[in-house]
């Protein structure tokens, strides 16, 4: 995954029906496993930053040596990916096994583009973490495995929390607002940058209040936005917005927060890890001064729900070498492997008990807690048209920051909302 989050976003264009192929045997008719496959190729799509070039290394050796056969991995860039993927997907020669967004993996699955791995899962997915794992399964079947992923975090500057006597970090959201408010009448800053339209981060907070943003009506679905547990979530996003100056009508990239928050007179903001780095590049001062921690949830043993970006591994359906993709995805997502990956990128892995590669890494410490109670937008390849700029929830977000009640808001968009989801993908 590129060092930014992965957005929820669908195929581009037209998606075309595949035919699934069977995985017993190539194009010369040898057997296409693993006790068949000296000699053969395996071609492994990754993205642009997603496998380092160690862990490569030793995947490959591995792979090897397991099999005799050899993996080509083929980096991509993330621009047009989507619409690569599935004409890659269409084709009668794909990559077999291709890294997909964990948001875009229903979309993919619902193509028949990629090939159902039910018995790797059963074989190898036993304590892969419930939430991370969802993406991967479509309509009951698996279609892919977890891989890695990243979610937001606590930012904060500890040198504003000190100046206002603030010496530990909050362990619930209720101990959070009273720090925000303590800066605010202590010091000089801005307590928290929390822009009107940071929706993945009310993504998470309605995922905390056990709701969702559509629902079913007979065999199509509808928006959800009315549900009070959703405006529930939104009341909490306006408890923290009450703390900022931010623009109602803005996301977190415009301006891109990390650059305010590195000007050094706001005490924290709410945003992925890699933003770290990107306040230190607009102001190197400010590094000395940055700290993080976990997004705290209403009680002090649970975290905030968090919006999960990543990726999935997929074989694709049309794959010939399908028995020895299985192979490949045995050994990259093995526990040395997975958790050499989370070492090397600091990112989540695909199980808790390998979290411990993390220690050391201050902001992949503070996310990893939050990924056993994280989910992602709504599963289902109606969605991504919802997103699509102008994006209706960022228009509630703004019309309840400015003051309309949650559910006349939510009446204002539903509209727009369902007429996306009814569209044809």
């Amino acid at each position: 995954m590129k060092r930014k989050l992965v957005s929820a976003i669908g195929l581009a264009g037209i998606l075309m029906s595949v035919a699934a192929c069977g995985g017993g045997s190539d194009d010369n008719g040898k057997d296409a496993g693993p006790e068949g496959s000296k000699g053969q190729t395996l071609t492994v799509w990754t993205m642009d930053g997603s496998a380092p070039a160690q862990w490569t290394k030793d995947v490959q050796a591995a792979f090897e040596q397991k099999t005799g056969a050899k993996v080509k991995f083929e980096i991509q860039k993330w621009d047009g990916i989507q619409q690569k993927i599935t004409t890659a997907l269409s084709e009668s020669n794909p990559p077999d096994v291709i890294e997909v967004g964990n948001t875009q993996t229903p979309s993919y699955a619902a193509t028949g583009g990629l090939a159902e791995l039910g018995d790797l899962k059963q074989e190898i997915g036993a304590d892969w973490t419930p939430s991370v794992s969802a993406s991967s399964v479509y309509e009951g079947k698996q279609y892919a495995a977890p891989w890695y992923f990243a979610n937001r975090i606590v930012i904060y500057n500890k040198k504003i929390w000190a100046q206002a006597g603030i010496k530990d970090t909050p362990k619930t959201r209720d101990e959070f607002f009273k720090d925000l408010e303590t800066i605010g009448k202590k010091t000089d800053a801005e307590p928290i940058y929390m822009p009107g339209q940071n929706w993945y981060f009310l993504d998470g907070l309605i995922i905390g209040q056990g709701a969702d943003l559509v629902k079913k009506d007979g065999d199509k679905y509808v928006s959800n936005l009315g549900d009070p547990k959703v405006s529930a979530a939104m009341e909490i996003y306006k408890k923290y917005a009450s703390y900022s100056k931010a623009p109602k009508d803005k996301d977190e990239a415009t301006p891109q927060q990390a650059e305010v928050f590195a000007k050094g007179k706001t005490g924290a903001f709410i945003g992925m890890g890699w933003e770290a780095a990107t306040a230190v590049t607009a102001n190197k001062a400010i590094e000395k001064d940055l700290g993080y921690f976990t997004i705290p949830g209403a009680t002090a043993g649970k975290p905030e729900s968090v919006f999960l970006g990543g990726s999935n591994l997929a074989v694709a359906a049309g794959s010939k070498k399908q028995d020895l993709a299985k192979e490949f995805l045995k050994i990259a997502l093995s526990d040395k492997f997975e958790g050499e990956l989370a070492k090397l990128n600091g990112i989540v892995p695909n199980k808790e008990s390998l979290q411990s590669n993390l220690q050391g890494n201050a902001v992949a410490e503070a996310a990893a807690p939050a990924a056993a109670v994280g989910g992602t937008t709504p599963l289902i390849p109606e969605w991504a048209a919802v997103e699509n700029t102008p994006n209706p929830i960022k228009s509630y977000m703004t019309a309840v920051l400015n003051g309309k009640a949650p559910a006349d808001a939510a009446k204002d968009v539903e509209a727009e909302i369902n007429k996306r989801l009814a569209q044809k993908n």
